[in-house]
């Protein structure tokens, strides 16, 4: 997926949508200290910002959003309203 649509379609999504995809993202990568710190700064206090960031990296892995395709697509949220 190009940047920039992947920009837009995040800007497009409410806050509740950001936060599923990326709990659908970081439940499949290693949660380390150093892997949720490199996260932390590029959104300095700013929730929205860390699902973005989150989000982005999966995309670039996986070449889509995590809740269409790789192993995202398997995650089942126990909240997914």
């Amino acid at each position: 997926m190009d940047i920039k649509v992947l920009e837009s379609v995040m800007n497009a999504m409410t806050t509740r949508q950001l936060q599923r995809e990326s709990a659908r993202a970081i439940s499949t990568m290693l949660a380390t200290n150093q892997g949720i710190a490199k996260f932390n700064k590029e959104a300095q206090h700013n929730s929205h910002l860390w699902y973005k960031a989150v989000i982005k990296e999966y995309v670039e892995k996986h070449g889509g959003l995590p809740s269409k395709v790789g192993p995202g697509v398997d995650v089942t949220l126990v909240l997914n309203d």
